[in-house]
């Protein structure tokens, strides 16, 4: 009883969260357009994001390239190693787990924020005042997580190897003219186009998923560290299976 309660309530909120998909896209396109509450989002996505991203990639490249490099070492393809790196990186590595920590730090903090004007009922003031809040305050936020996020995988993914670079010049004495050669003369627009195109779904559902857990916020302080947490959870849980159709529409369109 208890296990087919729980299926049901998975599915009812599967179906709420797609009617606020839905909404926002209703919403998206109708006026007045927030631009100025656009930028200020991105702005401040982008801004909290940049030193936790920056961390997140330097440390990738940094424990992939110690890892692998005595496995390569035995087989004498050391000079692999830029390569290998490189393609892991940017198909899935960087994308997956800056998108992960993209989500507990983004997702929680628009879930705990918007939690916050529910139950001080800020929400329900703009909307007797005649603003529309699901425009104002879900809209631009859920926006500026879809824009945003490429930007940041990007600049992660450099910042990554980057410290890939750093390990082989320590252990192998390779250049950073002879790393990045071998790097740029791997990669091709076939890792780089799918890897960049399926960031902007995941900051779409980080953004949607933690709006949507704040804008609905049951009341009470506990409900807003409830939203927060179930936010950061099912967005990352969405991650991993945007992940997977991602990678898997990527596989066909390579076999045509």
């Amino acid at each position: 009883m208890a296990k087919s309660s729980l299926i049901k309530c998975f599915f009812i909120e599967i179906g709420e969260l797609t009617y606020f998909a839905l909404r926002f896209f209703r919403e998206l396109f109708s006026k007045p357009f927030e631009f100025k509450a656009l930028i200020r989002q991105c702005y401040s996505i982008g801004n909290k994001s940049l030193l936790l991203v920056s961390v997140t990639g330097f440390i990738i490249g940094l424990v992939i390239t110690l890892q692998t490099r005595p496995t390569l070492e035995e087989f004498g393809a050391e000079s692999w190693m830029p390569s290998m790196v490189s393609i892991s990186i940017i198909r899935e590595i960087g994308p997956v787990i800056i998108a992960l920590t993209f989500a507990g730090r983004i997702a929680s903090g628009i879930g705990a924020e918007l939690g916050s004007m529910r139950v001080t009922e800020q929400i329900d003031a703009m909307e007797v005042s005649g603003t529309n809040p699901f425009k104002f305050l879900v809209v631009t936020r859920v926006l500026a997580a879809t824009l945003t996020l490429p930007i940041l995988v990007i600049f992660g993914d450099a910042i990554a190897l980057y410290g890939s670079y750093l390990v082989e010049n320590i252990k192998g004495d390779v250049s950073f003219q002879l790393y990045f050669n071998k790097v740029f003369n791997s990669i091709a627009f076939g890792d780089i186009i799918p890897a960049t195109i399926k960031t902007f779904f995941f900051g779409f559902a980080i953004g949607l998923v933690g709006c949507y857990k704040g804008y609905y916020c049951e009341k009470g302080t506990v409900g807003v560290g409830a939203a927060a947490n179930s936010a950061v959870v099912f967005s990352s849980m969405l991650l991993f299976v945007l992940d997977f159709i991602a990678v898997f529409i990527t596989d066909l369109f390579f076999e045509i």
